[in-house]
């Protein structure tokens, strides 16, 4: 049973889960241009740490503007229509920058594409929301995460080879892949907004029952979720740092290699997140979300905090797999965690409004963190980095216990 009844779970979900898992995997096997941002700006466009830093948080502020904007139109026109329509301009604001690569005008297109591609998170959460219940949103959330990152444990090494010596593929096959992937959307997923059963939902939980008012009331009214998403923010600006500190420490130590390196350590997540998904979820499936965020912290304070003393390549890689877990089960039951909290009538809305709130690490991780290692060296930026992934944890741990004690308080007012 074990591991084999988990996979039977994963075959039993709807039709149009599984059409969003492989446009998942097109979509991010060319998403060639992120994973090498930093590497970009620096040597590419001759940025300092500090100012390449001041961009991401930029292009952060792009995507949490699209991210809100999209949350709303998603909840009044429908997600499928906001997916289609933002998706397709992300992969169209990427052309222009094959013609311009060494250009100026370059990192403010790829501020528009992130607004653009910003806009379609939200929407595509509430429709995996729409799609599921408690009882298979694990599943379905690992399931999706697991498609981005079969792409992705292929995507940077292309990338990697394109960034020296066709750079302008980078921006065009991201862009191709973007759009591939739109017509799985189109054809084989219909539009979920509205089809939910209310009195099924409600039944199921409470939580998910349809609500009146504006987002910020409905997030008032649930307080664990606000404080779940403030505990987030700092688990976000630890994981951003495998975007930001890595890539700028193994282009120091392997300053001909760098990129390729950077590239392949990517690439070795990836690959742990496809062999290990099925049975991290299976380990865990037991525990609730918020617990599982737990041991998610944990691991980056190991993952992240070991590479203070890290100065060779394969000690990379044994970093990259033990934070790669951590993003496992972060990366999934923070969705769960969400979806599980978030009345169905607010799902465009609360999934823009909160990941903004825990993602806002995001943005100001590589900034903060381009300030602190500009007269330190970038090593000693590792000790913060696991400090903070160990308080993070033991936050959650404590929301976890009072989540515990008022669930089982409510069980007795029930009774």
């Amino acid at each position: 049973m074990g591991l084999k009844h988990t996979i039977k779970e994963y075959a039993k979900l709807p039709k149009s889960i599984i059409a969003i898992f492989f446009a998942r995997i097109i979509n991010s096997l060319g998403g060639f241009v992120f994973p090498f941002l930093t590497i970009y700006l620096t040597e590419k466009m001759g940025m300092t740490s500090d100012r390449v830093g001041t961009f991401m948080l930029m292009a952060a502020v792009g995507i949490a503007l699209g991210s809100l904007l999209g949350g709303k139109l998603s909840d009044i026109i429908g997600r499928k229509k906001v997916m289609l329509i933002f998706q397709a301009m992300s992969a169209i604001s990427l052309i222009p920058c094959g013609f311009y690569e060494h250009s100026m005008i370059t990192p403010w297109l790829l501020i528009l594409s992130g607004f653009f591609g910003g806009a379609v998170q939200p929407a595509s959460s509430a429709m995996v929301a729409d799609l599921t219940n408690t009882k298979n949103r694990q599943e379905a959330f690992s399931l999706l995460y697991l498609g981005i990152n079969v792409g992705v444990a292929v995507g940077p090494l292309i990338a990697g080879i394109l960034y020296k010596k066709y750079l302008r593929w980078i921006f065009w096959g991201d862009a191709i892949t973007t759009l591939t992937s739109l017509l799985l959307i189109i054809f084989l997923v219909q539009e979920t907004i509205h089809t939910n059963n209310e009195e099924e939902v409600s039944k199921n939980n409470i939580d998910e029952k349809t609500e009146e008012g504006n987002v910020f009331m409905v997030i008032l009214k649930r307080p664990y979720l606000f404080i779940f998403s403030l505990v987030s923010l700092i688990y976000s600006l630890v994981y951003a740092q495998s975007g930001f500190i890595i890539p700028l420490q193994v282009k120091k130590l392997f300053p001909d290699t760098g990129a390729m390196l950077y590239g392949s350590l990517m690439s070795v997540n990836a690959i742990v997140v496809v062999s290990c998904t099925f049975i991290v979820i299976h380990l865990t499936r037991k525990n609730t979300a918020i617990f599982n965020m737990v041991l998610s912290g944990i691991f980056y304070a190991v993952g992240f905090g070991m590479l203070f003393y890290v100065h060779e390549y394969k000690f990379f890689v044994i970093s990259t797999v033990v934070w790669t877990i951590g993003e496992i089960l972060a990366l999934t039951n923070e969705g769960i965690y969400i979806a599980n909290h978030t009345p169905m009538s607010h799902r465009g809305r609360v999934n823009s409004i909160i990941p903004l709130i825990s993602g806002a690490g995001y943005a100001v991780g590589p900034k903060v963190m381009g300030f602190y290692i500009k007269n330190r060296t970038i090593n000693s930026a590792w000790i913060v980095v696991g400090i903070l992934a160990i308080v993070s944890a033991v936050m959650m741990y404590i929301l976890y216990k009072f989540e515990v004690r008022g669930s089982k308080q409510s069980k007795r007012e029930y009774k």
